[in-house]
């Protein structure tokens, strides 16, 4: 039992110290560069867009499938 507290001992101790040293890093560089919302509605609406034109794609070609064999 011993062994395990140790060992779950220094992975606590060596998550907080990489916690604080991120937290330290970001205080020292406030502009991180953070995504806006902005551009995340704008690539979900592509994604979006992307996906529905290949389900369509694939919806016409699974209903034509036997009439496009002959092309």
């Amino acid at each position: 039992m011993t062994h395990i507290a140790a060992r779950t001992r220094r992975a606590v101790h060596q998550l907080t110290t990489r916690v604080r040293d991120g937290v330290r890093e970001g205080a020292d560089w406030p502009d991180r560069g953070d995504i806006s919302i902005t551009t995340v509605i704008i690539w979900l609406a592509a994604v979006t867009g992307a996906l529905l034109v290949a389900g369509t794609i694939a919806v016409v070609i699974a209903k034509y499938n036997g009439s496009l064999g002959g092309l």
